[in-house]
């Protein structure tokens, strides 16, 4: 276990984390302009996470939300900066844990990423938003959850879980199949059972 939070701090991790903030900007992007009821934006930082570790999938998603938020000025984004430094964090626990060697760890890996973003994002959601999420689908749901008369907190919750769970789905198996292809040459650079500097 106390492999976890190992970090190997070489070039190929320094070039790794810029490149990965430019994934999750063209998974946005892309989401944005075919209008998808997902995010996408986060598949740079799982790939940060299955390569690098916990801390920098934390380090590549909360820098992606703070260089969006302070170049276009939505200090909203930057809230969320913490939602995407927990995905990092968790995918790369998972990823540790020897998760994504498997279809069916991967699976489990996406569930505990979108799980730790729906309970960061919930009471930021209700803090910052009323509770809805600005997703078309998952705002259905809020809506019908308000006209019930849920409680908001319990209406946010199921808002963000029918938004986040698939969106991590579909990206944390796109990461899957993006680590499979890759070579080991490279996937080497970033293996902590050689020599590595601890960060925590």
């Amino acid at each position: 276990m106390n492999h976890l939070f190992k970090t190997r701090l070489n070039a190929a991790t320094f070039v790794l984390i810029p490149a990965c903030i430019g994934i999750n900007y063209l998974g946005k992007l892309f989401a944005s302009v075919l209008k998808l009821p997902l995010w996408l934006d986060s598949i740079g930082t799982c790939i940060g996470g299955v390569l690098g570790g916990p801390i920098i999938g934390a380090v590549c998603g909360a820098a992606n939300n703070l260089i969006f938020g302070f170049t276009t000025g939505d200090s909203i984004t930057l809230i969320y900066a913490l939602t995407s430094l927990g995905i990092g964090a968790a995918v790369g626990i998972m990823a540790r844990l020897g998760h994504m060697e498997r279809f069916l760890g991967a699976i489990l890996t996406a569930v505990a990423a979108g799980l730790t973003a729906v309970v960061i994002s919930t009471p930021l959601n209700v803090i910052f938003w009323g509770g809805a999420t600005g997703n078309v689908w998952g705002d259905l749901l809020f809506g019908w959850s308000q006209s019930a008369g849920l409680p908001v907190f319990l209406g946010s919750f199921l808002d963000e879980l029918v938004v986040d769970v698939p969106d991590k789905l579909i990206t944390v198996l796109i990461v899957f199949a993006i680590m499979k292809g890759l070579p080991k040459k490279l996937t080497s650079l970033y293996d902590v059972n050689d020599e590595v500097e601890i960060l925590d």
